[in-house]
């Protein structure tokens, strides 16, 4: 249950990570009359099928150490 929660925060994090860039960013780098999607700024880029987050469960304590 706990791995589940976990994984969820960190998919959370990595969303955040992901987001365009906002409106404004475009006009700042590019000048006002460039028309580019705000996607083009940002260098994290996930997609559901092209590429994978790969998170590993955090490392549990051997419990049968004693």
């Amino acid at each position: 249950m706990k791995q589940a929660l976990q994984k969820k925060v960190k998919l959370g994090v990595h969303n955040r990570r992901t987001k365009w860039a906002p409106f404004w960013a475009v006009l700042r780098k590019h000048g006002q009359g460039k028309r580019v999607h705000p996607s083009q700024i940002t260098k994290k880029r996930r997609h559901w099928r092209r590429t994978k987050l790969r998170i590993k469960p955090r490392r549990a304590k051997k419990t049968h150490l004693g």
